[in-house]
């Protein structure tokens, strides 16, 4: 029967116990971790969010019917003990923070049984995800997750406290807006007082903090719930929170110096690394060049070349078309790979098809001096020497080439690049490469929608350079946008806004929006924009995958207290679920059954 802790007070948890306690009477409360009954002694680990303290009970001490108590103790059982602090006297736990302590305890208290649990709490286990999330209250007792949400707790304090610090105000924003289909889908709220019209989740705060600089509160911040109906992967989910800030008065170099200062101290103060000032600036072109990623990982070299002039007037249709139809012949050397099997090969092959390639040219320099290249018949003896050498391949590499349009080439090769780092084990997780990257396009091309779509959002400002370049030449033109990125991972993005009209004019005409269009969408921010707005500029992080690298994490999930899996369900609460025909009579709604056609 559980025990009430009246009369009880904590006094500390598990691992804050230290060797100035020793000789002290403490009271702590927990799970308990393992028992062992050795007959005359029982020795308990107990755990609580600080981590582990070991106890243990004579008769003598805790009296016969505590130490009858303690024998039934069984894993996840809740308890209270007040004891004494001693030094151990069996084998010093080196791995523990409370490893050469112990408690002798005097009264033991169960205040909460346990079943036994579907899998061990330990960090070390295996689980599969499934069972994890439909038992998350228990997987979130497990030491691992629990410190990454204590970091995660320590990132907002130290977030807000910088930001406050610089002059930022926090300020929420609503939760219940109107939706604006430009970007990913909305999740949608009916609403009940007006039958047929609804509300959006917010994707973002993007217009609220705009209009809070032409309100005049100079730099904003909030930790923002956001919502977008996407599908998911490791570092996405349906509902995910951002660091989100906005400054009047500034420009480019403005927001990076805050920022720069922001990602060095919290990573000085959470994991005690030394963020290098300047962060690495490089412009979106360069990227794609040298990396075929605008997210590079710079933990690693293995550079994409250019070799489209050797190979323009070669006998390789394949690479001579390419470069004839407008695109580009490239190649990445993956040293130390020229050894693959035909069998790892056709893996590489399908990781290049599916990143839009038609198929795969290689050259395989094996480390006993042999050669496998299926397209060398095609090319002179000069002509290959000339692609090797330019590579700088050697003896035990793999040279793997793509051609195609630009954009295909940057997908493909990035891909693979990344492919043979995983394949080389060369991604330390503990080595932070940060870069920022700038001078994005504007606009990218829809084929799907026939038209422009902004590469950011509708409000991004235009170089000013490259405002001539808006009515002839769109695609040309680069935007003050940048995004910060970490280990080749996105972390967030911002750009300076568009604070006159005719320039906001001209960028939804490029997007294809009627003047009737734009006011329908974002009337209430252009009508706004009529009564003085400043030059502003701003940023957003994803929290969540700040978090997950700093944690050294490799999805989201794992830093969220309660996750959606794949299909942006919840397996612990079954949300979403259906709901009664009196709530949807209420809100007009009628739901008609999917048909056999329909699925």
């Amino acid at each position: 029967m559980a025990e009430s802790m009246k009369g009880l007070k904590r006094t500390h948890r598990c691992a804050e116990i230290t060797t100035a306690d020793i000789g002290a009477c403490v009271t702590l409360m927990g799970w308990v971790q393992k028992r062992r009954n050795l007959g005359s002694l029982i020795f308990v680990d107990l755990r609580d969010r600080s981590g582990l303290i070991q106890l243990y009970f004579e008769e003598e001490t805790v009296g016969s019917e505590g130490f009858e108590k303690a024998g039934t103790l069984r894993s996840e059982f809740v308890v209270a003990v007040t004891g004494t602090v001693e030094r151990r006297s069996g084998a010093v736990n080196d791995s523990l923070k409370t490893g050469e302590l112990e408690i002798k305890v005097q009264e033991l208290r169960i205040l909460s049984e346990s079943l036994t649990p579907p899998f061990p709490i330990d960090s070390d286990i295996t689980v599969k995800d499934e069972l994890r999330l439909k038992y998350r209250y228990l997987d979130l007792r497990r030491p691992n997750i629990q410190r990454n949400l204590i970091m995660r707790s320590k990132i907002a304090t130290l977030t807000r406290r910088f930001l406050a610090e610089e002059g930022f105000l926090e300020i929420e924003t609503p939760m219940l807006t109107k939706s604006t289909p430009e970007g990913a889908r909305d999740y949608l709220v009916p609403s009940r007082v007006h039958p047929g019209s609804f509300y959006a989740l917010p994707q973002s705060p993007q217009i609220f903090k705009q209009l809070l600089m032409v309100s005049g509160y100079d730099r904003y911040f909030q930790l923002a719930k956001c919502f977008r109906d996407e599908d998911l992967r490791a570092d996405r989910q349906p509902e995910f929170t951002q660091i989100d800030m906005e400054m009047s008065f500034v420009d480019v170099e403005d927001v990076i110096d805050v920022n720069d200062r922001l990602l060095a101290f919290l990573f000085k103060e959470c994991l005690d690394v030394d963020v290098a000032l300047p962060i690495q600036r490089m412009t979106w072109q360069e990227a794609m060049d040298r990396f075929g990623s605008d997210k590079p990982d710079l933990r690693f070299g293995m550079e994409i070349m250019d070799v489209s002039e050797l190979v323009k007037d070669c006998g390789f249709g394949v690479f001579a078309d390419a470069v004839k139809n407008g695109g580009v012949v490239r190649a990445v050397c993956a040293e130390g790979l020229g050894d693959v099997s035909s069998k790892k090969m056709k893996r590489i092959e399908k990781t290049a098809k599916d990143y839009g390639a038609k198929g795969l040219a290689y050259i395989q320099l094996k480390s006993d001096g042999s050669m496998k290249c299926p397209f060398a018949r095609f090319l002179s003896e000069e002509e290959l020497a000339a692609l090797i050498e330019k590579t700088g391949a050697k003896a035990g590499d793999l040279v793997v080439f793509a051609a195609d349009h630009f954009k295909t080439v940057c997908d493909v090769l990035g891909a693979l690049r990344l492919k043979f780092a995983e394949e080389l084990d060369i991604l330390d997780k503990s080595d932070y490469k940060f870069v920022w990257i700038t001078e994005f396009p504007l606009l990218e091309w829809s084929q799907e929608q026939g038209r422009y779509t902004a590469m950011h959002h509708p409000f991004t400002m235009p170089m000013e350079e490259d405002l001539a370049l808006i009515d002839e030449q769109p695609g040309k033109v680069r935007a003050k946008a940048y995004d910060i990125v970490l280990n080749g991972t996105e972390l967030g993005g911002g750009s300076v806004r568009i604070h006159q009209n005719e320039i906001q004019e001209k960028m939804f005409e490029c997007l294809g929006f009627t003047k009737e269009d734009a006011q329908e969408r974002f009337g209430f921010l252009l009508d706004a924009f009529r009564y003085g707005v400043p030059p502003h500029a701003g940023l957003a992080y994803g929290l969540d995958r700040l978090v997950m690298l700093m944690a050294g994490e490799d999805s989201i999930r794992d830093v969220i207290a309660f996750p959606k899996v794949k299909d942006a369900s919840c397996l612990m609460t079954n949300a979403p679920d259906v709901v009664d025909d009196k709530q949807l009579e209420e809100l007009n709604i009628a739901v008609t059954p999917l048909t056999q056609d329909d699925e």
